[in-house]
């Protein structure tokens, strides 16, 4: 098959060129930063160097594509976050439709069920309904838990004051997926016959807050580290001084409410969908260790 990836060389990008390479397909990676050409090439596959928000650059790389592994930054912009999101997916839509690419595997997120109160994960939900619109595409909507690697943001709170915290409670039930398991997914996905408009939900392991500050802290020889329930404004201010920008403080802040009052995790836990991914707290804490 001839597949297109979009998320250059990331946590989710490499591993998954480097599965869909050895499964023998012709993979082509998108990627705004001319600097990676060299390491996309040198995995055996085709760099595409263009913006995901640009629908002719998109148009022009989907042709002849079997497949597509469509992904938006996490963040696009300091500004107009959601609406710079919701652009760049319909910048896909629109090259899919006009090039005819047949099966689609979109990345999401859990609480992408809902159209407000989940912070920057509105975005993907604007998404999901403009490829709904497609027509003749098998589409996978993949809706990942919430990355164990963000929790690397963590680490000067920790160095800094010797705790661990957010805006959620540290009884709070939170869906976790490794960025490999997620790789191991979209793999799985776009090698499928699949027709119509599928959801997957990838996990990798449900914990609390509290699990996270005791794995984590015994990873790191800090045993007593505390997870400490912030206040929305607390946790605002405190994203602002470690210099996010206004708006990427205020959805962060936001979706931490949604996974507090437990709306944002309630598809997932509430249908008990089977968590799939492999990788478990107590793994990545032994990678957390290392980069800490």
């Amino acid at each position: 098959m001839k597949i297109t990836i979009s998320g250059s060389l990331g946590n989710i990008g490499k591993p998954l060129t480097t599965k869909l390479v050895a499964a023998g397909h012709e993979v082509t990676v998108i990627t705004s930063n001319n600097d990676r050409v060299e390491a996309i090439e040198n995995l055996g596959a085709k760099a595409a160097i263009g913006s995901v928000s640009d629908a002719k650059f998109l148009k022009n790389t989907f042709v002849d594509a079997d497949a597509v592994f469509a992904m938006t930054p996490p963040n696009m912009g300091r500004v107009n976050i959601i609406a710079n999101t919701t652009a760049a997916g319909q910048a896909f839509a629109t090259a899919i439709k006009e090039t005819g690419v047949k099966r689609v595997v979109m990345l999401s997120s859990i609480g992408a069920d809902l159209s407000h109160g989940n912070g920057p994960i509105a975005g993907l939900h604007n998404i999901e309904k403009i490829y709904k619109t497609l027509e003749n595409v098998s589409l996978t909507f993949l809706r990942a838990g919430f990355f164990y690697t963000n929790l690397y943001n963590d680490v000067p709170m920790i160095k800094g004051a010797g705790i661990i915290g957010s805006n959620y409670g540290a009884t709070t039930k939170i869906p976790f997926v490794h960025p490999e398991d997620i790789a191991i997914a979209v793999a799985e996905e776009l090698q499928k016959i699949e027709s119509g408009i599928n959801i997957r939900y990838i996990v990798s392991d449900v914990r609390t807050p509290n699990d996270v500050a005791q794995t984590l802290g015994l990873a790191i020889g800090k045993p007593e580290l505390p997870w400490i329930e912030f206040t929305d404004e607390q946790a605002l201010v405190g994203m602002k001084e470690a210099g996010l920008p206004l708006e990427m403080a205020e959805l962060y802040a936001e979706m931490g409410s949604g996974l507090r009052s437990g709306k944002i995790q309630e598809d997932f836990l509430s249908n008990k969908i089977a968590i799939d991914g492999k990788i478990k707290l107590e793994d990545f804490a032994k990678e957390f260790a290392v980069k800490f």
